[in-house]
Formats: C-alpha cells, sequence, structure tokens
C-alpha cells in the first residue's frame, strides 16, 4: 500500500502527487456509497492509501487518511448531498467582487461560516478595485470598515493592473491556501499573478448580465512559492449543510459575544425580548449589513439568496 496527496478530482478518475510524481487513480463503485453523503466522496487535499491492481496495472485508492478540516456547502441541485470543496486547509481565500459580477453580503458570509465552522482562517481578498466607480468605491469602505471591526483580514487588489499581488503572495508561505468565489471574480487570473508558471485559463464575465464564466471545471491544487493553493470552481450559490439553524448566529463572532447579555440563552436575535444583538444594531455596534445577511441565511437554507435586499 502506498499514500499520496489527492491534488486534483474529476469526479471518477484522481490525480495523486507521490514521492515518484503525479498518477491517475480510481476508486471502486461500492466505495462510494459506504456512508459518505457527499457528491465526491473525495476531495483535493485529501491523504489517501492507494495500491496497483494487478490485472490491468492501474491505481485504485482504498482508504482517505482522517481529515484535519474541509470546507462544505450543500449542492442546489441535489439538496440532500453536499459537496466537498476541499480538505487538509490551513487558509481560505475567498475573492470578492462589487462589479462585474456583485459578491452579495449573504454570499460572503455563508462563505465565512463555511469556513468557521471547520475552523479554517479566511481572508476577504477584494478584486478589481481598478474598475469600481464611486458607488462600488463608497460600498467597498463600508464593506471593508465592517469585516476588519469583526475580525476579518482584507485586501485590496486589481489582478489587472497588478495592485495588491505582492500582498497575496506573501500570505501563502508554506500553507494549503483554497481560493474560493463566484464565478468570474478572478481567482484562476490571481493565481496566474502569483506563479507565471501555473497559466490556468480564464473568462471574462458575461457583459449580457454581469455574471461570470465558469473557467476552472474542477478543483485542482497546485505548488506554489514554498505551499499549495486549490483553484476551485466558481460557484453561484452556496448552501449550508448540517447546520442547526439555531446555531448560525454563533458563527457571526459580533453577535455571538453579545449572547450572554440576550435575555434568552437560546435567543435567534429576531423577535425575541431582550435581545442584545438587535440592541446592538440601533447603536451601530452591530452592522445592519450583516444583520440582514443572518436573515437572509435564516430564511432560506438552499443557497438561493435573496439579492434585492442588498442593492
Amino acid at each position: 500500500m502506498h499514500t499520496g496527496t489527492v491534488i486534483k478530482s474529476t469526479g471518477s478518475w484522481y490525480a495523486v502527487r507521490n514521492q515518484e510524481g503525479i498518477v491517475q487513480y480510481r476508486i471502486k463503485g461500492k466505495f462510494r456509497i459506504q456512508g459518505i453523503k457527499t457528491t465526491n466522496p473525495i476531495a483535493v487535499g485529501d491523504i489517501v492509501d492507494y495500491q496497483i491492481e494487478k490485472e490491468d496495472h492501474t491505481g485504485v485508492i482504498k482508504k482517505i487518511h482522517e481529515r484535519r478540516n474541509y470546507v462544505l456547502r450543500k449542492s442546489i441541485n441535489l439538496s440532500h448531498h453536499t459537496h466537498m470543496i476541499a480538505t487538509n486547509v490551513d487558509l481560505a481565500l475567498l475573492v470578492v467582487t462589487l462589479r462585474t459580477p456583485v459578491t452579495y453580503p449573504a454570499f460572503i458570509d455563508r462563505l465565512l461560516i463555511a469556513c468557521q465552522a471547520y475552523k479554517i482562517p479566511a481572508i476577504l481578498i477584494f478584486n478589481k478595485i481598478d474598475a469600481y466607480k464611486e458607488k462600488e468605491k463608497t460600498q467597498l469602505k463600508e464593506y471593508l470598515k465592517v469585516y476588519r471591526k469583526i475580525g476579518y483580514s482584507c485586501f485590496e487588489i486589481s489582478v489587472k493592473e497588478n495592485i495588491g499581488i505582492e500582498d497575496i503572495k506573501a500570505l501563502i508561505g508554506n500553507k494549503v491556501i483554497v481560493i474560493s468565489g463566484n464565478s468570474g471574480v478572478g481567482k484562476s487570473s490571481l493565481i496566474n499573478a502569483i506563479d507565471k508558471n501555473i497559466n490556468l485559463k480564464t473568462g471574462d464575465t458575461s457583459n449580457a448580465h454581469g455574471k461570470g464564466k465558469h473557467t476552472t471545471t474542477f478543483a485542482e491544487m497546485f505548488p506554489i512559492a514554498n505551499g499549495y493553493i486549490i483553484d476551485t470552481p466558481g460557484i453561484k450559490g452556496f448552501g449550508l449543510p448540517d447546520m442547526n439553524k439555531a446555531e448560525i448566529a454563533h458563527y457571526f463572532p459580533e453577535m455571538f459575544r453579545l449572547l450572554r447579555h440576550c435575555k434568552f440563552a437560546n435567543c435567534n436575535h429576531i423577535h425575541e425580548p431582550g435581545c442584545a444583538v438587535k440592541a446592538a444594531i440601533e447603536t451601530g455596534e452591530v452592522s445592519q449589513m450583516r444583520y440582514t445577511s443572518y436573515l437572509n441565511i435564516i430564511d432560506d437554507d438552499n443557497g438561493r439568496f435573496r439579492t434585492d435586499i442588498f442593492r
């Protein structure tokens, strides 16, 4: 039996990096249904044991090692299934744009919740700042104020104009980093800017709708600097799997800190009297934008959230 790290998943075949190099492996059919409810039983970042089948000399994955952590999202079209984005991650970079396409707060906060739930540090990367008009510049200032106040590091960059790229390079070190965000926000372009040798395929956003076009179709891990970066397909909806709605507020740091001051220990911060969170919204201690995002997530756990309330 041999051991390696999964660096690419295409469904039935997996690229595994070992000491000798990169080899293609598969899994047997039964492996897919042994208590694994995700659409992809093996994800990029997994450490696996494999062996070579004598009859056809192909590699077969036999075991997944215990995962340190992982990022999951609920599949929108398969409501009873979840999709594993990546495993064994040291840091998540969430790429955000406020123009072509627009990344809405509810999407940002779902990603942050998914990372915080599995103890993965997350950083917000605001891309395309060169294209922002006055409206977007004002929004950006508000976003930076809100997210920095609650403890998230935020970076302002432009891949197109090579602004802030060195700052992102400095984050990598010897870490395993996953990069995620809406389609069209510039994830693959950012990776290309960090390391010119990778040369991932990129695409522009649709002029008709301002929405991103999918260019990355499978998650893949690349060696970069002294670490690794996982490029992931762009996503439009992000459902939160296996989370009790009563616990969602626990992943909003500014709300969780106030919970002990609420009249009721199980306060949902919606209709209850004596709610410290609602009082903090009135004083500006808690952002109305974040609270609206919280209500949106509570109301819809399928990843298809309303965007009109953020316009």
